[in-house]
């Protein structure tokens, strides 16, 4: 299910495991309710008061801000960095006026899109309404997120977006009515609160100006803000509501590198629009931290997987990745700097270093039967330095992300090999869709890597050793192809899903935007038609077990049971369909040179020169 781990102890794998239930985004069965606020701290120091409801409108509410600091800061804020933004270069094509006969084909698809959406959103709400997600099969609730209403917070700004205005004030009310006292968990994931509530709010308030949103968001902020009430100021990333309530925390020793580095987006603009420094300043600590070990790590440049935050230590482990458990860190170097208008220079040392670390070490060409000149990262184990590094040559389609981020940065600082980079990665995930019978790319798969990047030619009977080497137990080599489903160039397939995921289309729409290219309107089309015919279920869109079988086998239902599975998380609205949704809107709704993405696809306005 989730990438092979090779640490050096057992025990750390069994931690890691662990942890990427929730990071791979797989919310539990809902549970009872737990009730977190009261008027008396479930643990508190001596003599210590308690805190004081707060009467929001017609009813007396728990506020987290109302919960005394255990660990104060001793020393001044960090403040935004002051000065008048920086124009920075053009990101966006500038479009052409638009053929009659192009603006018909768009809108037409772009209402298909929202079709989706609204049979989508439409079932939640008969179904699911103020919970985290619709079951789509069944028409079952998941609270795998507190019950905080992922799916309803999450697509705030995707309801604005596509017009539907009605539906988004019927939302607004509901959600700002959401009770933090109250959650389906005590344990709490600050990274998915962080990315889809509070950038949920900040994004809705960004895009229609509702302030009742920025009030939430505000609500929200105080209580992630919590999680940095710790010795060391580094946030407690799996945070119990309880212990953070009333009791002392300490930061882990096993905290994953995107978890900890991906709160900076959302917590510079809560700052932004608040004038409270807070926030920016718990972020700017962590990104001073990253700063000052960035040549320390086994594989200078880049930091691993895990980091142990109760030390500060962000350099032992081995694994380096782009992709799952580190991917929305190397995201939000370039992604802040736009959003800091270019006055923080720190964000492009930490994006220059890393990525010229990635280019290096991470990316790598597969070898395909068409020779297509492509690129895929994968990860890389350092046992000791750089020179023990080993290329594991995977995919992910969580790492399709890679294709935009290099193409956006690229753009922003003038460098036209990172462009380059940037198409080619996603030309690579555009390759991998079309590769499988459904047009639709696994989870997890590997390949045989070129030996270089420029010259790379088809070689039938390496692939074939490969492909052996990787399933020693089976004899025969056309019926191992056979019996695993493995189109020409792959080796393997780990992880067969297609769990309803984002990240290609989110890199394809970026390609489209930067170079104007209708091909990526064309590639996403096809990528829009095939995930809608193969997940389309009885409530809504459903994720799939396996993508290798054709689309006979998905009506027939596989030989391992049915081809769908009963899950659709807020993503699936929140981003997948949001980034359709743009790719077939005009240029100018959400400009690249206005606004920039959070990892949960939720756009915050650029600040920009008068």
């Amino acid at each position: 299910m989730f990438p092979t781990r090779r640490y050096t102890t057992y025990l750390l794998l069994a931690a890691c495991s662990i942890l990427l239930i929730t990071y791979y985004r797989e919310p539990l069965a809902s549970s009872a309710g737990i009730r977190i606020g009261s008027q008396v701290p479930l643990i508190s120091e001596p003599g210590t008061p308690p805190p004081k409801p707060v009467t929001a409108g017609s009813k007396t509410r728990f506020q987290w801000s109302s919960v005394p600091t255990v660990y104060p800061l001793t020393v001044p804020l960090t403040t935004l960095p002051s000065g008048t933004p920086h124009k920075l270069p053009q990101i966006q094509y500038a479009f052409p006026p638009e053929r009659e006969d192009h603006a018909i084909t768009r809108k037409e698809r772009q209402a298909a899109v929202k079709a989706t959406f609204e049979r989508c959103w439409n079932a939640y709400r008969q179904h699911a309404w103020t919970h985290d997600e619709l079951t789509p099969l069944t028409g079952r609730i998941r609270d795998g997120f507190a019950g905080w209403g992922a799916s309803l917070v999450d697509n705030l700004d995707t309801l604005w977006l596509m017009g539907l205005k009605s539906e988004f004030e019927e939302a607004v009310a509901a959600a700002i009515d959401i009770d933090l006292a109250i959650s389906t968990s005590e344990v709490i994931n600050v990274f998915e609160t962080n990315i889809r509530h509070l950038g949920g709010f900040l994004a809705a308030y960004d895009v229609s100006g509702e302030p009742r949103t920025l009030d939430k968001a505000i609500e929200f902020g105080e209580m992630l803000l919590k999680a940095f009430d710790t010795p060391n100021r580094l946030p407690k990333t799996r945070m119990n509501l309880r212990e953070a309530f009333g009791g002392r925390m300490e930061a882990d020793t096993l905290v994953l590198v995107a978890e900890i580095g991906s709160l900076t987006m959302e917590f510079t603009r809560l700052s932004q629009l608040t004038g409270d420094m807070r926030w920016y300043d718990a972020v700017a600590r962590i990104t001073r931290l990253f700063d000052a070990q960035q040549e320390k790590t086994r594989l200078p440049g880049m930091w691993p997987v895990s980091i142990n935050a109760k030390t500060a230590d962000l350099t032992n482990d081995t694994l380096f990745t782009l992709g799952a458990m580190s991917d929305s860190l190397y995201e939000y170097f370039p992604k802040t700097y736009a959003l800091l208008g270019g006055l923080e220079p720190v964000y492009k040392k930490l994006y220059d270093g890393s990525m010229a670390t990635a280019i290096k070490y991470n990316l790598w060409r597969p070898m395909t039967p068409d020779n297509a000149d492509i690129l895929i990262s994968g990860q890389v184990k350092a046992l000791t330095d750089a020179s023990s590094a080993r290329l594991d040559p995977q995919g992910q389609h969580l790492v399709c992300f890679t294709g935009g981020m290099f193409a956006l940065a690229g753009k922003m600082w003038n460098e036209p090999a990172h462009v380059e980079i940037g198409r080619k990665l996603t030309d690579g995930c555009i390759w991998t869709y079309k590769a499988f019978p459904l047009g639709i790319m696994p989870e997890i798969f590997r390949m045989v890597p070129c030996e270089s990047r420029l010259d790379c030619h088809w070689d039938e009977e390496l692939w074939r050793q490969e492909v052996k080497m990787m399933h020693p137990e089976s004899a025969d080599i056309d019926t191992l192809i056979t019996n695993f489903r493995l189109p020409k160039g792959f080796t393997d397939i780990q992880d067969r899903r297609y769990i309803l995921r984002p990240e290609a289309i989110e890199s394809v729409f970026i390609m489209y935007r930067i170079t104007g290219e209708e091909k990526y309107r064309e590639a996403a089309w096809d990528m829009f038609t095939a995930i809608r015919a193969a997940t389309e279920g009885r409530l809504a869109n459903a994720a799939l077990a396996d993508v290798t079988y054709t689309s006979d086998a998905l009506l027939k239902g596989t030989p391992s049971g049915n081809a769908q599975y009963d899950s659709m998380e807020s993503f699936w609205m929140a981003e997948t369909l949001k980034y359709f949704y743009l790719i077939f809107s005009e240029p100018d709704l959400i400009s690249l040179d206005e606004w920039v993405f959070n990892t949960e696809a939720h756009p915050f306005r650029r600040p920009t020169p008068a």
